[in-house]
């Protein structure tokens, strides 16, 4: 693998709070790109194609990369999803140093949305890379109204998102994340 001189790796879903991320490193002067995983998730392709399109639009790197498995994962919680997008990460970039970021927040009950979440992922990504790779998460504090004000306040392009854990082309409108953006009247 060839070395990477990246400021900032945002793990891209190609939703809206990835997409807040990519705007927020780029605004503080960052040079980012964007990793998506593709797990087995059901809204793969249509969260590629999402995160494709805004990594056109900001003009950022994206890299994509698939590990398989012979589980499909479907909406609501998946058990070690954050803490596997990061150790995928590592394992994909040996070379990496600096801040990898991912978008998680509050008012969300996964233990991977939470702060003694992320700080055991610092001190165990500490031990692997010596303090070469921290793991930021600039909205855990925030709630989904307030990175969607971010995104208004900012231009971030809320339009090019894709936020359905079903998959579709038409948005399930029952998924968490479909009644998240119902709740903002993003559509």
């Amino acid at each position: 693998m060839k070395e990477r001189k990246t400021s900032c790796l945002v793990l891209f879903s190609g939703g809206m709070d990835s997409t807040a991320c990519i705007q927020y490193y780029l605004n503080q002067g960052f040079h980012v790109e964007g990793i998506f995983i593709d797990y087995g998730q059901v809204a793969r392709k249509k969260e590629f194609y999402s995160a494709n399109n805004i990594a056109s639009y900001y003009g950022i790197e994206l890299d994509y990369h698939e590990f398989s498995t012979s589980q499909m994962f479907f909406q609501g919680e998946i058990k070690g999803r954050n803490a596997f997008l990061v150790f995928a990460t590592l394992l994909s970039y040996p070379e990496f140093h600096g801040i990898l970021s991912l978008g998680v927040h509050s008012g969300v009950p996964y233990y991977d949305c939470s702060e003694p979440f992320v700080k055991e992922i610092n001190r165990i990504l500490d031990g692997y890379t010596g303090g070469q790779i921290i793991l930021d998460t600039p909205f855990l504090k925030w709630d989904k109204k307030m990175i969607y004000i971010y995104c208004k306040d900012n231009n971030v392009p809320i339009h090019l998102t894709y936020s359905c854990e079903n998959g579709g082309d038409e948005p399930c409108g029952t998924c968490r994340s479909c009644l998240d953006r119902r709740a903002l009247n993003v559509c």
